[in-house]
């Protein structure tokens, strides 16, 4: 077994029963008089073709599961995301809304995954949902990759340790209703991570103190 599965997969479980804050300021609730109930998947597992090496406060295998979105989408195009989406009927409570869209956006194996409870709700304006975030560990990894090319057009594992690399965090700046707003952001390489994404990231690190010291003032502007 890895060295960094048991405790990580504690740590994760650890938080989903204490749950966290997230900071979010009231305007972003305020904004969102009806909003429409959602679930995403933030599952974490271990990389088998990576060294379980320490990187500093997590193993260098350790990994979380993220998405491009297409560029088609009507909301937050193009951007990295979790799978998930909205509730439907058929779904008995969040952790299977986001299972079920999980499923549907990347072919993932359900059965090869342990939920390990979920995280207060946080709104997205931009798309006005109200989503709630369901932590998960990968026990049994299976092949992902992007089902429906109209939704995302890309589905991989990305190691912790290069997200929370000092050299890898930004300010993602965005003007928002006539102001500047900054919030936490990844750049790894090519890839850039903010937004609602980031922010679970950002404080689901922070709570695990996974986190590393970085310079806020490196900024990156967005549309």
């Amino acid at each position: 077994m890895p060295s960094s599965q048991p405790a990580a997969r504690a740590a994760l479980a650890a938080l989903a029963q204490r749950g966290l804050d997230w900071r979010a300021p009231e305007r972003m609730r305020d904004a969102m008089p009806n909003p429409r109930q959602a679930a995403v998947l933030v599952l974490f597992g271990v990389l088998d073709d990576v060294s379980a090496a320490s990187t500093g406060p997590v193993s260098a295998d350790l990994d979380v599961l993220l998405q491009r979105r297409a560029a088609t989408m009507g909301h937050h195009a193009g951007e990295i995301s979790f799978p998930g989406g909205g509730v439907e009927p058929i779904d008995t409570d969040a952790a299977a809304t986001a299972l079920r869209e999980t499923v549907e956006e990347t072919g993932l194996d359900p059965q090869g995954v342990d939920v390990l409870g979920t995280l207060p709700e946080l709104g997205i304006p931009a798309s006005n949902n109200l989503v709630t975030p369901v932590l998960a560990w990968w026990h049994r990894a299976s092949e992902v990759a992007a089902v429906d090319h109209r939704e995302a057009v890309e589905v991989f594992r990305m190691p912790v340790a290069d997200l929370i690399a000092p050299d890898n965090r930004v300010t993602a700046v965005l003007n928002w209703a006539g102001k500047d707003h900054g919030s936490p952001a990844f750049q790894v390489g090519e890839t850039l991570v903010w937004g609602f994404t980031a922010l679970v990231l950002d404080r689901v690190f922070d709570a695990l103190g996974w986190s590393v010291p970085w310079d806020e003032s490196r900024t990156i502007r967005l549309r």
